[in-house]
């Protein structure tokens, strides 16, 4: 079977549909590349990728999307919810099928290389690719954002692994690394009080104590005036999707502050949803093969 290589970068920009149309059919004229999935939002200014392909096509690819996003994105002049740094934030890859973490992350070596030396933007290597410990969080990173990178990237511990020694100012900076799947879980609260959210976020993430397997956020939803608490869970396997659930709940109550809704961004694995249905229904000794769609597909 071919070796089957998955890319989630994350992009600047939510909320001109021109700009994102233009920068998601870099992936769909890619050859060797099937586009899944693409989503985006407005508050956190910012769109989600999901394509796959050959180790090659995937790669060329991502530089594509890349190369557009700098094209049209101005960071400059960019605002949202969510923590950036670059016009492409964060491109990641994702082993699938006959391909190991290793493989990929030489593939995100390769493909920093040439973005740092053909596109003129800062490149940073992180999770599995990282070059140095304090290099594997995203989060860490990405402290100081697009508006504190000028002075950060002038720092001798924060040199960039490829690319100028400066911030671009019109694309800032990018990180690109090899990672196990994440999830992508954010979880709505019904206050426009963002500094509950904040306190929620603080309490759930690894960083401050909390669970080993998640990263969190407070955001504003202005749309919906309803503040929201962004998690990335990094590894759903040791970090459930429901103990996220769970926990956020649990530390809502204490501010008498209700969950309203929760979403996906992207994709998410099916394990991931079977391990919740089994927590909440108490479905015991549960198969994947009992699904429906999983006898279709074989």
């Amino acid at each position: 079977m071919a070796k089957l290589v998955e890319c989630v970068p994350n992009f600047s920009e939510g909320r001109d549909k021109e700009i994102i149309e233009k920068v998601v059919d870099e992936v769909r004229k890619t050859e060797g590349v099937k586009l899944l999935d693409y989503c985006s939002d407005k508050d956190h200014n910012r769109s989600v990728v999901t394509f796959i392909g050959g180790p090659e096509e995937t790669k060329e690819a991502a530089f594509k999307l890349i190369k557009k996003a700098a094209e049209l994105i101005d960071m400059s002049k960019h605002s949202g919810a969510h923590p950036r740094m670059g016009a492409t934030d964060v491109v990641p890859f994702i082993p699938i099928r006959d391909i190991t973490t290793e493989e990929c992350v030489e593939i995100a070596k390769d493909l920093g290389k040439k973005v740092g030396e053909e596109l003129n933007i800062p490149v940073y290597l992180y999770e599995d690719a990282a070059t140095a410990p304090e290099r594997r969080n995203l989060a860490e990173i990405r402290k100081g954002q697009y508006e504190g990178f000028f002075e950060k990237i002038k720092k001798p511990e924060w040199k960039p692994d490829f690319g100028p020694c400066e911030m671009n100012k019109k694309s800032g900076a990018t990180v690109i690394g090899a990672r196990f799947p994440l999830i992508a879980y954010n979880v709505n609260l019904g206050t426009d009080n963002i500094e509950i959210a904040n306190k929620i976020a603080r309490k759930i993430r690894h960083i401050s104590g909390g669970l080993r397997y998640a990263k969190a956020v407070g955001v504003m939803l202005t749309e919906r005036n309803i503040a929201q608490v962004s998690i990335n869970m990094v590894n759903y396997e040791k970090t459930a999707v429901y103990t996220i659930q769970e926990m956020v709940k649990m530390e809502a109550k204490r501010y008498g502050v209700p969950v309203v809704g929760a979403e996906v961004i992207g994709l998410i694995p099916m394990k991931a949803l079977i391990d919740c249905a089994e927590y909440y229904l108490q479905i015991e000794n549960f198969d994947i093969k009992q699904v429906l769609e999983t006898n279709l597909s074989e």
